[in-house]
């Protein structure tokens, strides 16, 4: 890739943006909050062996994971199967974040995103957010803009 070359994603279809954090509020409370770091490469993995349950891609971003989904329909299936990583382990941190009152606090925010309703540019970087989720194309024609990165293609 020459390191001058504008590139942009491309995703088809719609898509679901998921954002899960945690903080720490009680350093001390080891058992609180070290659950979540042992929980979380466990699903990562399951996840990343099994596509069909529709994780797209992701990152951490400090203590927080930005996730790319097919939909919610997926997201919310992996979360709630029993088969899976992800019920246990939330039930588990449930209970001790329980016992330790306040010590860890956890959040996450879900976006779904229609079709072409999303803007990216990414100059001198590899792959990264929904360019590795997606594909990256060149950023040029009208995608050479943020608003034409947005818009819709002319028909």
């Amino acid at each position: 890739m020459n390191p001058t070359t504008r590139l942009t994603a491309e995703l088809e279809g719609d898509f679901v943006v998921f954002l899960i954090g945690f903080r720490i509020n009680t350093l001390w409370r080891i058992s609180a909050w070290l659950p979540v770091f042992r929980a979380m490469p466990k699903m990562l993995k399951e996840l990343a062996e099994h596509p069909e349950m529709g994780l797209l891609g992701g990152r951490f971003a400090g203590l927080t994971l930005i996730q790319y989904w097919r939909s919610t329909e997926h997201l919310n299936a992996y979360a709630q199967s029993r088969q899976n990583e992800h019920l246990p382990a939330w039930r588990a941190f449930n209970q001790n974040a329980r016992r330790a009152k306040g010590a860890v606090g956890i959040w996450h925010e879900t976006y779904r995103v229609a079709a072409g309703q999303y803007e990216t540019v990414y100059v001198d970087m590899p792959a990264f957010g929904l360019g590795q989720a997606g594909k990256l194309v060149p950023a040029s024609g009208r995608r050479e803009t943020a608003a034409g990165r947005i818009s819709p293609p002319a028909v």
